[in-house]
Order: C-alpha cells, then sequence, then structure tokens
C-alpha cells in the first residue's frame, strides 16, 4: 500500500506543479478558444490541461518502475507499456483539437487506433464471467471489438461530461478510488497478482486527478481539455479491461468453492464495469441520453449542445459549485455502493444505504424549487440570499444610496470582456486580439 500511495503522491506533485507553467504555454499558444453558445464560463480560459495530466502519468509509471514490489508490474506483464503507448497517441490527438478544433470522426478514429495500439501489446479481455454459465473464452476478434468499443465508450462518456470547472476531473477522480479499493482487495485479500496492474493503473488515475484540481476548480484557471478528458478515460478503461477482462475466476474459485461460485460472487462489479463501468454510470447515461437527443433531432451524435445533465442542473436553478457537488455525490453513491455490494452483496443494509442516500440525493436535486428562510437570530451565519428581507428601511437606504443626477457614472463592463479567467500571468485583455478570435493562430 505504501508504494501505491507514494505513485500517487508524486503523479499528483508532478500534475499539479507543471499545470501552472502549461498554462502559460496554452496562452503563448494561443489555445483559448472562443467562448461558444453551450460553455458556461464567461471568460476566455486556457485549455491544455492534458499536456501536465499525461506526464503525471509518465512520472507515476516510472517511479513504481523502480520500487521494489511494483517493477514486478512491469516484469510480468506488458499492460503498463500497452498503456503508455496508447495514452501517448490518445493524449498527442488531444492536443491537436486543443489547439486546432479537429473533426469529431477523426478523434473517434484516434480512439480506436489508441485501443488497437493497446491490443496488440496484450491489453485485451480474454474472456467474460457470465451469471449462471461460469468463464466464457472469447475468441481473437471478439475481444479485439469488445476491447475498442469499452475503450471509445469510456472515453467519450468522460468527454462528454466535461462541462463545468473541476467535473470531470472529480467524478473520474471519485471513480478511481473506488476502483483502487476494489482492484486492491482482489491483489492483496486474494492475493491474485492479475490485478496489480489495475491497482497501479487507479493509484495513477488518482494521482493525476487531485494534482488537476486545485487549478481546476470553480472559477478554473485553466481547462483539461480533449487532451486531458480522453486521457483519464483512456486510463480508467484500461485499469476496467486488465481486472474485468484479464483476470481469471477460476483463480478466485480457490476461496469461494466453484468457478460459478466465484462469477455470482464477482458479478455485483464485473458486469457494470463492462458496460462500460459502475463507477462512471453518471458520464455514461449522460452520453446515451446525448446520443438519443441529438438522433431524435435528425443531429450528429457528435453535435455538441446544452442539454447534458450539468448544463440541466443549471437551468433549474443550481449554482455552478452545487451542480458539481451534486454530480460528485450521484457517482460516489454508484462508485463506492457497487463497491459496497460487492465485498457482501448478501447485506441488506447496504441496499438501505444506497436507497437512503439515493432520497438524500433527490432531495438536494429539488433545493432550487425551494427558499428557504433562516430564522432572525440565524442570519448572521447564512448567505444573503436566505435571509429575510426588511422591506421597511429599503426605500430609505435606497434614497440615501442614490447618486445626484448630475453626477457622471461610469459605464458597466461587461461580464466575461475584462481578461482571461484567473490571469495572473498577463495584463487585462481583450476577447478578441486584433480583430481575430482568441485562440486562432497568429
Amino acid at each position: 500500500m505504501r508504494e501505491y500511495l507514494l505513485t500517487l503522491c508524486i503523479t499528483a506533485a508532478v500534475t499539479y506543479l507543471l499545470t501552472g507553467p502549461v498554462r502559460k504555454f496554452a496562452i503563448v499558444a494561443g489555445a483559448m478558444p472562443e467562448i461558444r453558445a453551450r460553455d458556461v464560463h464567461r471568460e476566455p480560459t486556457p485549455r491544455l490541461g492534458g499536456i501536465a495530466m499525461f506526464f503525471g502519468l509518465c512520472a507515476g509509471l516510472l517511479v513504481a518502475d523502480h520500487l521494489t514490489n511494483l517493477n514486478q508490474v512491469f516484469e510480468k506483464s506488458n499492460e503498463p507499456r500497452a498503456l503508455l503507448s496508447g495514452a501517448a497517441l490518445i493524449w498527442l490527438i488531444g492536443v491537436l483539437d486543443d489547439k486546432f478544433e479537429i473533426d469529431a470522426l477523426i478523434k473517434l478514429g484516434g480512439q480506436m487506433i489508441a485501443a488497437g495500439v493497446m491490443v496488440m501489446q496484450g491489453l485485451t479481455i480474454l474472456w467474460l464471467p457470465i451469471p449462471g454459465v461460469g468463464n466464457v473464452a472469447l475468441t481473437q476478434w471478439q475481444g479485439t471489438l469488445l476491447t475498442v468499443a469499452l475503450v471509445v465508450i469510456t472515453i467519450n462518456a468522460v468527454n462528454f461530461v466535461d462541462g463545468l470547472d473541476g467535473l470531470a476531473a472529480g467524478m473520474v477522480g471519485i471513480a478511481a478510488t473506488a476502483f483502487f479499493l476494489y482492484s486492491y482487495r482482489i491483489w492483496y485479500s486474494y492475493g491474485i497478482e492479475a490485478a496489480a496492474p489495475a491497482t497501479l493503473f487507479a493509484a495513477i488515475l488518482m494521482g493525476m486527478c487531485l494534482g488537476f484540481l486545485p487549478h481546476n476548480m470553480h472559477p478554473a484557471r485553466i481547462f483539461m481539455g480533449d487532451s486531458g478528458s480522453m486521457l483519464i478515460g483512456l486510463v480508467l478503461a484500461a485499469g476496467a479491461i486488465s481486472i474485468t477482462g484479464q483476470l481469471d475466476p477460476d483463480a478466485l474459485a480457490l476461496f469461494t468453492g466453484s468457478e460459478k461460485a466465484a462469477v455470482h460472487q464477482t458479478v455485483p462489479v464485473y458486469i457494470p464495469l463492462l458496460l462500460p463501468l459502475t463507477i462512471i454510470a453518471v458520464p455514461a447515461a449522460d452520453l446515451v441520453l446525448a446520443i438519443v437527443r441529438r438522433t431524435w433531432r435528425g443531429q450528429s451524435p457528435f453535435a455538441a449542445d446544452r442539454g447534458h445533465l450539468h448544463h440541466r442542473l443549471l437551468e433549474i436553478g443550481h449554482s455552478h459549485s452545487r451542480a458539481v457537488l451534486i454530480m460528485y455525490f450521484w457517482s460516489a453513491l454508484i462508485g463506492f455502493g457497487a463497491l459496497a455490494y460487492s465485498v457482501n452483496s448478501a447485506s441488506m443494509w447496504i441496499v438501505l444505504g444506497v436507497v437512503f442516500f439515493s432520497a438524500i440525493g433527490l432531495i438536494l436535486l429539488l433545493l432550487p424549487r425551494f427558499t428557504p428562510r433562516a430564522p432572525r437570530w440565524a442570519e448572521r451565519f447564512v448567505p444573503p440570499r436566505y435571509r429575510r428581507r426588511r422591506a421597511a428601511a429599503a426605500p430609505a437606504a435606497a434614497f440615501e444610496a442614490a447618486p445626484a443626477a448630475d453626477e457622471e457614472q461610469p459605464a458597466p463592463v461587461p461580464a466575461g470582456l475584462t481578461g482571461v479567467n484567473g490571469a495572473t500571468a498577463i495584463g487585462p485583455r481583450s476577447r478578441f486580439l486584433d480583430g481575430r478570435k482568441a485562440g486562432s493562430s497568429r
């Protein structure tokens, strides 16, 4: 566990320290696209945060390769090298998209190629545990197609949910935490070495998200862009493929009595991991709803809009921060609920706990419909929107604060045109430079 924590901390530190210089580089390179109709931020914000996350991934793998226990993962398995190869390719495609806005079909082709590169190096699904049947071996073509499909679905699910400050990094970080606890239990409790690569991938993914989050929380100073969202989606998919499609359930039969019993024991987590992952069920649901919504309207499934789940939370009255926290809550509930159910699927308390917290989540969703007022004695301790209005004193205060008619008032400055969001390295600038859109090449 200590070596995994060390790898996590090194990955987080490298990602955090590099994000600042990468932000300055993104500003100089012009990777600041104009604000689109579907965007919720009001000021041009640099992207390319995936550069820092990729170097954090490389640092985590390099450190793990020099640790005594984790070095065996690299000696006995080619999966870390397969992950690095696929991650480098998908990261390069994301960097080009952040700068030049490449076509969606080209990105889809790049995602499939990156998945194919990992398959060629051994990171593929070899068999599936089917309830009531047992262990079902897959042919080479079946394993390849299923692996590519899982990678593409996971990448786009994470990419679709990357619409609010800190949302994608936080949700994937929560998913990686639940995934780490699950894979570490398989590796440590059962002594199955095949789960070690997935545990390492989850620890590195946690570090990448934790290191980037301080720069990406609202108001974000930098976005991860497609170079970051597609990268963390691929790493999450690689861990799921490693532990789902290569871990033989027959190894668990040594502890549970038979292969079918072993499959039944692990079904609560295995099956959701395949279609595509329980721990990212929220972005996966957002992906499915977006495809259905756009196809129903006669649009391309890759056409952008403002119909995502986080956009709907903002429309019903939630603030930016509250919408992000609600998405965190549902991700944690689904991910850790599945984790608890995999540990003891016969416990009714786990089911009741999930139902209870689901009710709390529904109440949180309805909060904008109500405007609670705090009692007089507690008004100083709550935000102004929860305080009672004092109508009697309002006219007098307004009369005293009213400026003279002949005084010249400064013109209001439109929101979002004052400079780069969170800028400290450069001075104020207009959204459009020299009549050209921000983010265009000079």
